[in-house]
């Protein structure tokens, strides 16, 4: 099929595409260096996580598409090592050239071989005082079970030994780069040197091989290299009635430790005898999943890079804004009372919604506090509030999502720490994950109950709050707040049947919604009248959806897409798409908010949702899309959304052929950032919304 001819892309191709931007933040000469190294960080955090999931399940399919004859699974992994291979290509390009760049503004990025006398000195002490009792060598032999022993994703070095005495035979140890101390170092300089030395922990532990491993051996030579193996990250949750899920999930994280390996990365200058130890010790009989890499494995580590040098080395920091409104009353639940309230995060403090929280934990007319966790942060305001309110005496309920990704481990020690505090809590639906960002706090007021709901796109973590975009609404509306309190009967009591009339609730009719606001816009195509449907989207997958789109473009439909990640959808095609524009947009903030518009005939319908277009999240989860009723807030998300639409300085276009190209301003057109232009606007709005109070 030519690409004019595509009806999807593959998700697996589309979601390296999306990789690609995060690259070309790298390459971006307008992004302050640092930042720029931080996005190599970034893209390499991806790409670990794409292959514990995505190429593990690609690898699964393409096993067994062999005993059925077909060739599409093995062809996508074709595809996917070479997509890869060039994205890395390009990525150790990039990463030169930042180090030249970096040596241009005075910080050198060194390894232990470029130590002068002064700075060995200062090593061996440091090594010694902060990181010796951190390195525990695991000595390689017959007994060594090392597919029990290595880590998913740490970085290890291999050590080569070769004894004094046994001239011949090598010996083999792996020492595990320690993820609990600074993973970079700076060294002492000159006192009149403008110059900064940083150092890779690895490399200081380089150094000081002969001190670890001279308590025990005498070595003519010692040498490392870097390694560091990617496993499958999905398990199964065995459903025995004697076994709880909080069992199953800690016996299945267990299970992950010891998960097939996907991919063996490697430092390309190993010798060939210590990667055929490695192989037979793991038992890796395919070359396939062996890539050669260069010196450091771990660049995720760069996100954490130390912020030196001049000041516009970084980005310049943008104080997250008070809400106006919120701060005119006497307590947040008051301003609720009174009108919706959005926040956007990270513009917006996420502390009000904390704040919330801790207020409702000791207000005496609260007596139900309701909450999903999705993830949480490792230090959590919302937990601590979410204990105080039981002490209290409030009824809290908390559904704690066991299955999160890679937040398995924390999930379960928060799961016991609430239990353990006297809070209700469940873990959701078999078989379905709770992806609801959803709150609702009941009041007792005058002998009446009243509920307050918060409803969002994001996860209810103060970390993620500070580089994640996302819509959190704060609303007493009755019905929505009606609605929200029914969803936690929902995940209670499943075999109880809701019918919601405002809310979009999945897994039970998301699907059937969606279609419907759909079909509308194409009738009013038909017959004539304004139809349009804008949808932002972290990713558009779900090919039912898909098809309805490509419908109402077939109709005369306007439909304008913004997705961060995965687009399966393919825009632009004449007879097929032609009516849909698709733009991404990568910048210093994640963008992760869902939105959805239709023009409804003239009259426009909103909504925000914790879910995106993907089978999974319209089948298998517990998602709450939310009408947004009041004019004040539909304003703010139309002006957001319309700011996003005129970017032409961080606007990808999701064409046809996936080549990620700038959309570019026209002539005489200023540039326009949409993140930074929302922070002056959402600045501008508290002051008007300051003097509209006075």
């Amino acid at each position: 099929m030519s690409i004019s001819q595509q009806q999807y892309f593959d998700r697996e191709l589309s979601w390296l595409s999306f990789n690609q931007r995060v690259l070309q933040e790298a390459q971006d000469k307008t992004v302050p260096l640092i930042e720029r190294l931080r996005f190599l960080g970034i893209y390499s955090s991806n790409i670990d996580e794409f292959y514990q999931v995505r190429v593990a399940n690609v690898r699964r399919v393409a096993y067994l598409s062999q005993f059925q004859k077909k060739d599409k699974a093995r062809q996508l992994f074709v595809e996917i090592q070479e997509k890869v291979q060039q994205l890395q290509n390009e990525f150790d390009q990039t990463y030169q050239d930042l180090l030249f760049q970096l040596s241009d503004h005075d910080i050198d990025l060194i390894n232990e071989k470029q130590l002068n006398e002064y700075q060995q000195q200062w090593l061996t002490e440091y090594f010694k005082n902060e990181l010796s009792s951190h390195v525990f060598p695991l000595i390689i032999t017959a007994k060594i079970n090392l597919t029990e022993q290595i880590k998913n994703d740490c970085t290890y070095l291999m050590i080569e030994m070769r004894t004094a005495e046994e001239d011949l035979k090598d010996h083999y140890a792996l020492v595990e780069v320690p993820s609990d101390v600074p993973r970079f170092v700076e060294l002492p300089v000159d006192q009149n040197s403008k110059q900064k030395n940083i150092i890779l922990i690895d490399n200081i532990i380089r150094h000081s091989l002969q001190s670890v491993f001279s308590v025990f051996y005498d070595f003519s030579h010692i040498r490392a290299f870097s390694i560091k193996l990617t496993r499958d990250a999905e398990f199964e949750v065995h459903g025995e009635i004697n076994q709880s899920l909080l069992e199953s999930m800690s016996s299945g994280l267990r299970s992950r430790l010891n998960a097939e390996p996907v991919r063996l990365l490697y430092d390309r200058k190993m010798p060939e005898a210590m990667v055929e130890v490695l192989k037979k010790g793991l038992k890796i009989k395919s070359n396939k999943r062996l890539n050669e890499s260069g010196r450091y494995l771990s660049f995720k580590d760069f996100i954490e890079f130390p912020s030196i040098g001049c000041k516009e080395l970084r980005y310049k920091k943008l104080p997250a804004l008070p809400h106006t409104v919120l701060d005119s009353y006497r307590n947040i639940t008051q301003a609720i009372k009174e009108q919706d309230i959005l926040l956007y995060y990270p513009y917006h403090k996420f502390s009000y919604f904390t704040e919330w929280l801790r207020q409702s934990a000791f207000d005496p007319q609260v007596i139900r506090i309701e909450i999903c966790l999705y993830r949480v942060a490792k230090k959590s305001a919302v937990i601590e509030a979410l204990i105080e309110a039981v002490k209290n005496g409030k009824h809290v309920h908390v559904n704690i999502e066991l299955q999160a990704r890679f937040d398995e481990e924390a999930n379960i020690e928060w799961a016991e720490e609430l239990s353990n505090a006297g809070v209700h809590v469940t873990y959701g639906v078999s078989n379905l994950k709770v992806h609801a960002k959803l709150c609702v706090v009941t009041r007792e007021e005058d002998g009446e109950i009243i509920r307050y709901a918060h409803v969002g796109s994001g996860n209810f973590n103060e970390s993620n709050a500070k580089i994640y975009t996302d819509f959190s609404l704060f609303t007493s509306d009755v019905d929505i707040c009606t609605e929200s309190a029914q969803v936690f009967e929902f995940i209670k009591s499943p075999y109880l049947q809701f019918k919601y009339k405002h809310l979009i609730v999945s897994p039970t009719h998301t699907r059937d919604k969606v279609i419907e606001l759909i079909d509308k816009e194409i009738k009013y195509a038909k017959q004539g009248y304004p139809s349009e449907i804008i949808l932002k989207l972290n990713n558009l997958v779900d090919d039912i959806f898909i098809e309805q789109l490509y419908r109402a473009s077939n109709a005369g439909v306007k439909v304008t897409l913004i997705v961060r990640g995965i687009c399966a959808l393919v825009a632009g095609v004449s007879g097929q798409s032609e009516n849909i524009t698709a733009v991404s947009i990568v910048d210093r903030y994640l963008e992760h908010a869902r939105v959805s518009i239709f023009s409804n005939g003239g009259k426009q319908r909103i909504y925000i949702s914790s879910a995106d277009w993907m089978t999974r999240n319209i089948e298998r989860r517990i998602e709450v899309g939310c009408p947004i009723y009041c004019p004040k807030v539909q304003k703010m998300i139309l002006d957001i959304i319309n700011i996003q639409l005129a970017d032409n300085c961080k606007a990808r276009i999701l064409n046809a052929d996936q080549s990620n190209q700038y959309l570019t301003q026209n002539k005489g057109e200023q540039t326009l950032r949409s993140q930074m232009v929302i922070y002056d606007y959402l600045k501008q709005h508290n002051k008007e919304e300051a003097k509209a109070l006075k």
